[in-house]
């Protein structure tokens, strides 16, 4: 699932667990962004809490 843009790179979900994970990545994007750049300097990622 791409962060930018919330669309799917690779595999399926079934459509309502789609839109969840795709709500998800929008509430977190920053985070999710913030994670990979921390990864890409070879740090640990902070936790980004679950869709509630």
């Amino acid at each position: 699932m791409s962060i930018h843009d919330s669309s799917v790179l690779a595999g399926n979900l079934p459509a309502r667990q789609l839109r969840m994970a795709q709500v998800w990545v929008d509430l977190h994007r920053e985070e999710l962004l913030a994670n990979w750049e921390l990864m890409q300097e070879g740090e640990q990622p902070f936790r980004i809490d679950p869709l509630k």
